[in-house]
């Protein structure tokens, strides 16, 4: 039994209230971002596993060769990053009080803009969550303001993949390696 590729809608105030709801004044999708951030942060400060992403991040091979399980380690950060995903599909559903075939198309762009703003190599090696959160939050007000604006979707993903390239631009810049000169 499928959906046949249409949308289903919910008219459950329980399953609402994950995207809608508020508790103690905060809304819902906040605490659970904060919690995802504070579990996130812990595991990758505070624990041997966090130390393993860091090392095979940096360089998977020399990781390897210091005995680190590259491999689990991979499949542990692909099974955690599946969880967020989850997590946010289920939020993102709830706040339509949907459930939408392709509701997440194009949401990896703002995704890999809001990483490299944030301050992560896509070389690899360098990157931590704060960084992440606060390009999340660049990129959030960038594209709710050119929503404002009335501005195209489609010129908001060229926007967005013009912060990409200038981000990407200035780490290559600032982690350039000067050349040595050769005697």
């Amino acid at each position: 039994m499928g959906t046949d590729g249409k949308t289903l809608f919910s008219t459950s105030l329980g399953y609402a209230g994950l995207g809608h709801g508020t508790f103690l004044g905060v809304p819902v999708p906040v605490l659970v971002m904060v919690v995802v951030f504070a579990a996130g942060w812990y595991v990758l400060n505070r624990t041997v596993f966090g130390r393993w992403v860091h090392a095979v991040g940096g360089n998977a091979e020399a990781a390897r060769l210091a005995g680190i399980p590259v491999r689990r380690v991979l499949a542990g950060v692909y099974v955690i990053s599946g969880l967020c995903a989850g997590i946010g599909g289920v939020i993102a559903s709830a706040r339509l009080q949907s459930a939408v075939p392709d509701l997440g198309t194009g949401y990896e762009l703002s995704a890999i803009a809001a990483v490299v703003l944030g301050g992560t190599s896509l070389m690899g090696g360098k990157g931590s969550l704060i960084g992440t959160l606060i390009g999340a939050a660049i990129i959030g007000v960038l594209v709710n303001g050119l929503t404002l604006l009335d501005v195209s979707t489609l010129y908001q993903q060229i926007i967005q993949g013009v912060v990409i390239v200038l981000a990407v631009a200035l780490d290559r810049l600032r982690t350039r390696v000067p050349a040595t000169s050769g005697a």
